[in-house]
């Protein structure tokens, strides 16, 4: 190992966090055969095998397991002189990965994209906004937007704000079912919800109520997608207000009787917190999330 080459052990770090050389390949910009051949050079070097192959994938060897946190720690360690001694804290260029849950990227991170891109041209924003969380001890995101504050890793975490979600439905469905003047009358309607053994979040767990027998007709692991569903009238929706808001079919049902607030999370990983491109896209986001606070936690929208 006299000539180390801090490569392959990105390479190495990759596929331990993927399991598998293409989409290790993909995270680092390079072919999935360079990838293989930094693995095998560094296995040659240490004179043992990392990792165990198989058609499924990638798994790490006892060897590969011992040597993960050296790794890491050596990976923290190049992060940390990049931001406090190179040029990583001065300029805002390079590549920022935002992982979001679906409704909060998708409906308000995205349209204030332009924005940031407008005030770092040089950045590239990559914004995941799905129905999962992303690991920012895996290296899979820079930045997580999360709906609970993670327990452990070395996490930089602040509060960015609660957010109230109430029972919608349009005014065709509503028109055409029974009417709803109270808790009890919502036995008689039907339900668009998660599908609960996909639930990435207790969070999400809301559609107990027990005072009222709830039949969910329809679910979805997506809220986007349960979102069409109501705005199709399938059915009554438990929706974010400040999303709820953008849909003027939508009315909100038992605003008075039927409400819950939740709250988002900002993380950013302790290597990272230097580096311009993250603080960038951190003071955009909190100052963001700061301006819109009434979408958020204003008045209930009743229609």
């Amino acid at each position: 190992m006299s000539d180390f080459d801090w490569n392959n052990l990105r390479a190495f770090l990759a596929v331990a966090r993927t399991g598998r050389l293409t989409a290790a390949a993909a995270r680092l910009g390079a072919d999935h055969t360079t990838v293989s051949r930094r693995i095998g050079a560094m296995e040659q070097g240490l004179n043992v095998r990392l990792f165990d192959r198989s058609p499924t994938g990638y798994a790490l060897t006892a060897h590969g397991e011992r040597l993960l946190p050296k790794a890491e720690a050596m990976e923290s360690l190049a992060l940390s002189m990049l931001a406090e001694v190179g040029e990583g804290d001065l300029a805002v260029t390079g590549a920022v990965r935002i992982g979001a849950p679906e409704g909060f990227g998708s409906y308000f991170l995205a349209p204030r994209m332009a924005q940031l891109a407008d005030l770092h041209p040089q950045l590239e924003i990559q914004l995941v906004a799905i129905p999962g969380v992303l690991s920012l001890s895996k290296r899979e995101a820079d930045v997580a937007v999360t709906l609970s504050p993670p327990r452990e890793g070395r996490l930089l975490t602040r509060k960015l704000t609660d957010y109230n979600l109430g029972l919608y439905g349009t005014a065709a469905y509503l028109d055409a079912r029974p009417p709803i003047e109270s808790r009890a009358d919502l036995g008689s309607q039907r339900f668009i919800g998660y599908i609960e053994d996909l639930l990435y979040a207790p969070e999400l767990d809301y559609m107990e109520a027990p005072d009222v027998d709830i039949h969910v007709g329809l679910k979805s692991s997506n809220l986007i997608a349960q979102l069409q569903a109501a705005l199709a009238g399938a059915g009554l929706c438990v929706i974010p207000d400040f999303i709820a808001r953008r849909e003027p079919t939508l009315v909100r049902v038992l605003p008075g009787h039927v409400g819950l607030t939740r709250s988002l999370w900002l993380v950013t990983h302790q290597d990272l917190k230097n580096l311009a491109r993250i603080r960038a896209v951190t003071d955009f986001t909190v100052e963001a999330v700061r301006a819109a606070r009434a979408e958020f936690v204003g008045e209930t929208p009743t229609s």
